[in-house]
């Protein structure tokens, strides 16, 4: 039990889980929907680019967490729901920041010896992203 206590990365344990502290900070205050302009949050692109380019900041989940109760409130379809969880899910393929399993992964493969930019990342991911955005874009579309 010790020795599995020992391998979990703590530091990026606790840097995930707060945050979700942050993030509940912040919908608590009303910054982000003060920021966030819900009228014209309504097409199945815009949030799918919005979901993808704010979790490249926050991290995809903690952004799930911090935008779910929103557009529910806002009585948005199943489509557009479905395309928050399909943007933020694709989030994890741009850059390395953009899911905390891309940050888990790296660190690991650091570890081993392995490297990885960030640089190197995007410029397989920007192109899978573009790609993966039209797709579910048409397919919630339609």
């Amino acid at each position: 039990r010790k020795e599995i206590l020992k391998k979990v990365d703590w530091r990026t344990l606790i840097f995930f889980a707060s945050l979700f502290v942050l993030m509940q900070s912040v919908y608590q205050t009303g910054f982000f929907q003060s920021v966030i302009d819900y009228s014209r949050m309504t097409t199945i692109p815009l949030i799918m680019t919005v979901s993808v380019v704010v979790s490249q900041f926050i991290s995809n989940v903690p952004f799930v967490a911090l935008f779910q109760p929103i557009i529910i409130q806002q009585g948005m379809s199943v489509q557009q729901i479905l395309a928050l969880a399909a943007g933020s899910t694709i989030a994890g393929n741009l850059t390395i920041l953009g899911a905390a399993s891309n940050v888990i992964v790296i660190q690991q493969a650091e570890k081993e010896g392995y490297t990885l930019s960030f640089w190197e990342f995007f410029r397989v991911g920007l192109p899978l992203t573009i790609l993966n955005i039209i797709v579910f874009s048409l397919f919630l579309s339609f």
